[in-house]
């Protein structure tokens, strides 16, 4: 059995408005996971499964699609492998508030960055299926649009690290 972190790339599914916490974890459940927990209500899911990656992704993915009528995108990833993310942070000295990590489902490749607009002060380093984003002066101003946006999900350092200490806590 190996303990997931999933992050949904919308927290808003369907037209019904905002997927409650509680739902995210009753389409957990019938997907067969244990264990589940919830952080937030920007669609981050912690839970056990003996499935692999892809799996647990496919799995949770037909039953956000179920639910919300359209496909939902699913971003999974073991917590050993969201621990390591942590780690590599490369802007340590940061407010984890300002470092996003832009997950994707697959390798990036070193032109990753190729197509990148509106760059100000940010700075963005790569890796491995990962973007590290530090947006000095926050995200709200930030004309910043990455090709790899399209199909991942970002969350701060923060709230990566307040999944990983969930993920870690019994029951």
């Amino acid at each position: 059995m190996t303990r997931f972190a999933a992050l949904l790339r919308a927290a808003n599914v369907g037209d019904k408005g905002k997927l409650p916490m509680a739902q995210l974890r009753e389409l957990c459940a019938c997907a067969k996971f244990t264990n589940i927990r919830t952080y937030i209500a920007s669609g981050n899911a912690i839970f056990t499964s003996d499935l692999y990656e892809n799996e647990v992704r496919v799995a949770l993915g037909k039953q956000l699609e179920k639910c919300a009528g359209k496909p939902v995108g699913v971003l999974v990833r073991s917590v050993s492998e969201m621990a390591d993310v942590i780690s590599r942070n490369p802007f340590q000295d940061e407010s984890g508030s300002r470092v996003i990590v832009l997950f994707t489902d697959d390798l990036l490749p070193k032109e990753a960055l190729n197509g990148a607009t509106g760059l100000g002060n940010e700075n963005v380093q790569l890796g491995k299926r990962e973007l590290f984003i530090l947006y000095p002066n926050g995200q709200a101003g930030t004309r910043l649009r990455l090709p790899s946006m399209k199909a991942g999900t970002g969350r701060n350092i923060n709230t990566l690290t307040k999944i990983a200490e969930i993920s870690r806590a019994p029951g």
